[in-house]
C-alpha cells in the first residue's frame, strides 16, 4: 500500500509548508491600506457628559 510509505508524502508536506511560510508573509506585508489612519494627537475630541433621560 503506497499510503504507508511516508517518504514521498513527507517530502510533499515539507515543501508545501515551505512554500506557504515563504509566500504568505510576503503577500501580507505587501498589502497596502487604502485609508491610512490619522494621528491621534491631530484630532482632539471633546468629551461630553452622558445625559440620562430618566434621572
Amino acid at each position: 500500500m503506497p499510503q504507508l510509505n511516508p517518504k514521498p508524502w513527507l517530502l510533499v508536506l515539507l515543501f508545501s509548508w515551505l512554500c506557504l511560510l515563504t509566500l504568505v508573509p510576503l503577500k501580507v506585508t505587501n498589502h497596502l491600506f487604502i485609508k491610512p489612519d490619522k494621528a491621534q494627537s491631530a484630532v482632539k475630541k471633546t468629551k461630553e457628559g452622558w445625559t440620562w433621560p430618566w434621572t
